[in-house]
């Protein structure tokens, strides 16, 4: 077993590699959904469902409620 001095730079050799080992990941989770959060822009004016482009909200408002009026944003898309 390492003691004294070579204990000591055994852990700080570790904790570097770690470190880079960190950086190299990239983008951490919370990262991932806060930008996934962000491109979810329309929201449904019956249910709040979020999608990320009018087209899939369109799609989502005739499949989901086909009985209400579509809104006046998506008749033209």
């Amino acid at each position: 077993m390492a003691r004294g001095h070579q204990k000591i730079q055994s852990q700080a050799k570790a904790a570097e590699k770690m470190s880079k080992m960190k950086k190299q990941q990239g983008h951490s989770a919370t990262d991932q959904k806060k930008a996934a959060q962000k491109a979810l822009v329309h929201v449904c004016v019956v249910c709040k469902a979020q999608m990320p482009d009018p087209k899939t909200y369109k799609q989502h408002f005739e499949n989901k409620h086909p009985k209400n009026d579509l809104p006046d944003d998506l008749k033209n898309i």
